[in-house]
């Protein structure tokens, strides 16, 4: 099936898929919840608790799945956190309370925390070296696409066939991911590395992490995640409320402009993998490639500075798409360059154990936001926005001197 091996742009075609249906399911709660408030009550405090119980997991599930995955490969890492998180969206539809709701939330966080560790290491796995920044481009710029067209497929969907009717459908898609996805061959290391019927004890697993742990390089990816996703999850969750608290704006206008943003997203994820592929084949040097592209990233966001400057909502959105394409410029690199430190033995791992970092800095902040701006105004949140990727980029420079891949690394 993969004599030719320009087909491994099949598993990135099918890994851009399923970060495209990690964000879409996990969106389509947020889309459905006002017909679902219609047959049962949920309050805003029990519809926090839901999300919070989908956070959780998706934290600690980040690090293990990308630890799992590091044992046993994309092929079956990737496959069993897709179908978990898929049987998990097609659940939703039987749920009659909070309660289930809870649940449901929980296990799709545990199967979508393996999801970019597990995209992340079939292209490491799969794509030639000179062509990883714009793999890693594509998948994760499927989550931009998940996103973009979240809300308006869930309304049509939810017209023809309700609310439970979308979760079923996006769960057996999903499921039939799964299908396909393992009619994929295995890769020669894997057969070689993970023999049948091979058990793998949790002690082993742990006295692995801590060995990861040891490699100062690991630490750096992971402060900068945790100093930077806060920001991605200010934009998500705040800006349609900026926008009608701050501008006036109504939910339907906010509905038509705010998924421009999010195409920017997944644009730039691609571009910056093109721009720094190109440029790593022609210098052979992973600094000039991954940094340049992150250095570029970092001026842009500069300007979520002025966005109290602006004279309308249109020119807010213009900042944003500004802000999320030099988010995708950054996040590919960042990715990119941790493949290229780490290599094939605890890539998902480090992957794992920065989104967690991330995950968890964001439960920690978030309700901060809102007591700050309640308190103060958005201000504080533009000035962050806007000063903390220069500061992490010195940051990368000042830590990571030089980006190359590590001789002497444990092994999951």
């Amino acid at each position: 099936m993969f004599k030719d091996s320009k087909k491994y742009w099949f598993v990135v075609f099918m890994a851009f898929i399923a970060t495209a249906l990690s964000f879409l399911d996990r969106q389509v709660l947020s889309v459905s919840i006002i017909k679902i408030k219609e047959d049962f009550p949920i309050s805003d405090t029990d519809y926090g608790l839901i999300n919070t119980g989908f956070l959780v997991s998706y934290a600690i599930m980040f690090t293990l799945g990308g630890i799992l995955i590091d044992r046993f490969g994309s092929r079956k890492g990737l496959g069993f956190s897709v179908g978990l998180w898929s049987l998990a969206t097609a659940l939703h539809s039987i749920a009659t309370n909070v309660f289930h709701f809870g649940i449901f939330r929980f296990f799709l966080g545990l199967g979508e925390g393996g999801a970019f560790p597990g995209v992340i290491k079939a292209v490491v796995e799969w794509v030639p070296k000179k062509k990883q920044a714009l793999a890693n481009g594509i998948v994760i710029g499927g989550s931009a696409l998940g996103a973009v067209i979240a809300p308006p497929l869930c309304v049509y969907l939810i017209q023809i066939i309700g609310w439970r009717g979308v979760f079923l459908a996006t769960g057996i898609f999903g499921l039939l991911w799964v299908l396909v996805w393992f009619l994929l061959p295995k890769k020669k290391e894997e057969i070689l590395e993970i023999g049948e019927g091979e058990v793998i004890s949790w002690g082993d697993t742990f006295r692995s992490v801590a060995k990861v742990l040891k490699v100062r390089e690991v630490w750096v990816f992971v402060l900068i995640r945790f100093v930077l996703d806060p920001i991605f999850y200010f934009y998500m969750f705040w800006i349609p409320k900026y926008l009608s608290d701050s501008r006036g704006v109504d939910l339907e206008k906010i509905g038509d402009l705010f998924w421009i943003p999010f195409l920017a997203l997944g644009l730039s994820n691609m571009l910056g993998g093109f721009i720094s592929d190109k440029i790593f084949r022609r210098t052979a040097s992973l600094d000039w490639a991954r940094k340049g592209v992150m250095g570029v990233a970092a001026i842009l966001t500069l300007s979520a500075l002025f966005v109290k400057y602006m004279p309308s909502e249109e020119w807010v959105i213009v900042i944003m798409v500004v802000a999320f394409f030099a988010h995708g410029l950054w996040i590919t690199n960042y990715i990119t360059a941790i493949s290229d430190t780490f290599g094939k033995s605890i890539t998902s791992t480090v992957i794992g154990l920065s989104g967690t970092a991330g995950a968890l800095s964001s439960i920690i902040i978030n309700p901060l936001m809102g007591k700050i701006i309640q308190s103060y105004s958005y201000d504080p949140m533009w000035i962050y926005s806007g000063l903390m990727y220069p500061v992490a980029f010195i940051l990368f420079l000042i830590l990571m001197p030089k980006i190359k891949q590590l001789k002497y690394l444990p092994t999951m």
